[in-house]
């Protein structure tokens, strides 16, 4: 899988208290739909699709929510890309094989815009960063 262009058609974040009391952070990503691009520019043996996604970060209880969907363009297998087209049509589902990397290339572009839009408005980040800490050296002789 190649990917080719990611685009955000929407960015919503909404700040709904300030207390942070009993938080929890649940995300979500759905994919709304799959279609196939007319690549008739270009002579391959790949397919290219489109794939339309929501991304959805949730501060509960109703503390604030980020709300981010777009498009992403992709180049795979010409056979790869009917097989997933069929079964998306027939009955809204994908392969192990295509959900995986497709997921793992929204969760990395959604959640580096994520962060960003959490340190803006002041919310706390949704996955933990690394940080250093220093040794213990109470074990010391």
């Amino acid at each position: 899988m190649k990917l080719l262009g990611f685009n955000y058609t929407k960015i919503n974040v909404e700040k709904l208290k300030d207390a942070m009391r009993d938080l929890k952070i649940n995300s979500q990503v759905d994919i709304s739909d799959i279609e196939r691009v007319n690549q008739e520019i270009f002579k391959s043996q790949e397919g290219f699709l489109a794939v339309k996604f929501k991304y959805k970060i949730e501060y509960a209880p109703g503390i604030a929510v980020i709300n981010l969907e777009g498009t992403i363009l992709i180049s795979i297998d010409s056979k790869l890309a009917k097989d997933v087209l069929k079964q998306w049509k027939d009955k809204k589902a994908m392969t192990e094989e295509f959900k995986m990397p497709l997921f793992n290339i929204i969760l990395q572009k959604t959640g580096l815009k994520s962060l960003r839009l959490e340190e803006e408005m002041g919310l706390p980040l949704h996955i933990q960063l690394p940080f250093l800490k220093k040794n213990d050296d109470s074990g010391k002789k």
